[in-house]
């Protein structure tokens, strides 16, 4: 892994980059080795609700969703808390589990706590 000061939009051609936000209607099926993806970093996702999205919108850049929807559902829990809004290390996870076994359900309960409200389908 390398680490710079630059911008991603310096570094890669715009139509290398997948943007990665919850917000997106396109779902991640496969992670190309030819392209970058960008995990945001916000905080508080009650506040900065499709922020991630709207930059890339500004940056003219692919936008997906890791397939959350389509892999796992909505769990009971006292809370009545769901949220696909992942940290880092989590999408990192995620993406990096997918990539070593080509398989969504390991790859998302590798990485999706069950603190978010969703559990794998049957």
């Amino acid at each position: 892994m390398d680490t710079t000061q630059e911008s991603y939009l310096d570094l890669f051609p715009l139509d290398a980059i997948v943007y990665l936000t919850p917000d997106s209607e396109n779902v991640l099926e496969d992670i190309d080795p030819n392209k970058v993806y960008i995990l945001g970093g916000l905080v508080d996702e009650s506040i900065h609700k499709k922020l991630t999205l709207q930059r890339a919108q500004e940056q003219s850049l692919q936008t997906a969703r890791l397939p959350i929807r389509e892999y796992m559902v909505k769990n009971v829990n006292t809370k009545n808390y769901h949220s696909e809004t992942l940290a880092i290390n989590q999408v990192f996870d995620v993406l990096s589990t997918y990539y070593d076994t080509q398989s969504w359900p390991a790859a998302l309960k590798a990485g999706v706590s069950s603190g978010k409200g969703y559990v794998l389908r049957d």
